[in-house]
């Protein structure tokens, strides 16, 4: 069986690579490490994400559905600095909710990048254990 030692990257679809990179970059602070015609490459803590230019559709969530998404771990200062800052920088916050149960147990904020994409920022309290 395979065994991986993690997650390198994953990819967030985007149409335009100027605007994401802006949105990512400026609005949300990621630290931008390389851009290529196609791919803006991000780091989230010690961890790395890339912006892909997509030419087909992009399926967005339905209003208020977000079970597709990116989540994205903050510290609790960040989180409520992220929830306060954010609507002030014209980006709405459509969903908050505060989970005492489940896998991943912690307060969550939910946004739309501007493809429509979700993005989740989690003051994560509990992960399940490894066994």
């Amino acid at each position: 069986m395979l065994k991986t030692e993690g997650v390198l990257h994953f990819t967030i679809p985007v149409k335009n690579l100027d605007r994401s990179e802006r949105f990512y970059t400026e609005l949300l602070g990621f630290e931008k490490v390389g851009r290529t015609d196609r791919i803006v490459f991000l780091r989230a803590g010690n961890d790395f994400f890339n912006l892909t230019y997509s030419a087909n559709p992009i399926t967005l969530n339905p209003e208020g559905e977000h079970q597709i998404h990116s989540a994205f771990r903050v510290t609790p200062q960040t989180y409520d600095e992220t929830i306060e800052t954010l609507p002030q920088k014209g980006v709405e916050i459509f969903k908050e909710e505060n989970r005492e149960s489940g896998v991943f147990v912690g307060r969550s904020a939910y946004i739309r990048d501007p493809d429509g994409n979700v993005i989740e920022f989690i003051d994560l309290k509990r992960a399940p254990a490894r066994t």
